[in-house]
């Protein structure tokens, strides 16, 4: 069934599931995107920062992003268009092995005065790994199309 702006409320919460991470993964995304060494060999992660191997943040955000359009809120009739990232965070990183939950609460919607039957809604997107540790926060506007009239 497909979602339209008409059916988001603000104080929605939309389960988008679990996905677990492994090791070979989060290596893979970071020699391609983000090859510093905190991602990519354990033993210089155990003296950086992070104590130990750390995803990504952006694999993190790309595995959500997969986990978003999969779930119930992925069934938006004109897709996940986003417009505007307001804030991201990554709280503590997400490691390999975690098993990653995200939930997606709509925020507000407001029709748009400028092109009927389209609007924007601002969400909020929870990811917390198996320890129920929020290891990202990202709030965002979304550009979405009401439902059609008969």
């Amino acid at each position: 069934m497909a979602l339209y702006l008409d059916d988001l409320t603000p104080g929605m919460v939309v389960d988008a599931g679990t996905r677990t991470v492994s090791l070979e993964e989060g290596i893979a995304f970071a020699q391609q995107f983000d090859p510093q060494p905190f991602h990519l060999d354990d033993d210089a992660a155990k003296s950086s920062l992070f104590n130990g191997l750390a995803l990504s943040g952006w694999h993190t955000a790309a595995v959500c992003m997969r986990m978003a359009v999969e779930s119930p809120f992925g069934e938006m009739a004109s897709g996940l268009v986003g417009l505007e990232i307001r804030s991201m965070r990554w709280p503590i990183p997400a490691r390999p092995g975690d098993t990653l939950r995200m939930q997606i609460e709509v925020l507000s919607i407001k029709p748009s005065r400028s092109r009927p039957g389209w609007g924007t809604g601002e969400v909020r997107w929870i990811v917390r790994n198996q320890k129920d540790e929020v290891v990202m926060s990202l709030e965002n506007t979304i550009w979405a199309s009401c439902r059609p009239t008969a």
